[in-house]
């Protein structure tokens, strides 16, 4: 089993940034593997943000939705397993909740909900005008 735990939430004013971690514990050992982070806005489905790839080197490979582009940036610590996502000139399009997923993987990340496996119980982000 492996739990996921998201931090950072919160409300930020326009234009402003935030700075999302997720921690994640247990059985988490593989040696491809992928953790992302997807959002859902109120009505609407979830959707991809970022991920990273981590193959068996160790190295990672990062994966921005075109919504977050430009403004975000996704990091790790393969040694804390442990993923930040960094969003810069936040909008109100980016209000949701933001989950941190799992899965074990080759080749890359998939970029739909159903085919991770662990997920956290999600942050709410609210940004403000």
């Amino acid at each position: 089993q492996i739990q996921l735990v998201e931090s950072g939430g919160g409300s930020v004013q326009a234009g402003g940034s935030l700075r999302l971690s997720c921690a994640a514990t247990g059985n988490t050992h593989a040696r491809f593997y992928c953790m992302s982070w997807f959002r859902q806005a109120p009505e609407k489905e979830r959707e991809e943000v970022a991920s990273i790839y981590v193959d068996a080197d160790g190295s990672g490979s990062p994966y921005y939705a075109d919504s977050v582009k430009g403004r975000g940036t996704i990091s790790g610590d393969t040694a804390t397993m442990t993923i930040h996502l960094q969003m810069d000139s936040v909008k109100s399009d980016d209000t949701a909740i933001y989950y941190c997923a799992y899965a074990r993987r080759v080749g890359g990340c998939p970029s739909v909900p159903r085919d991770y496996h662990y997920w956290g119980q999600g942050t709410q982000v609210t940004v403000s005008s």
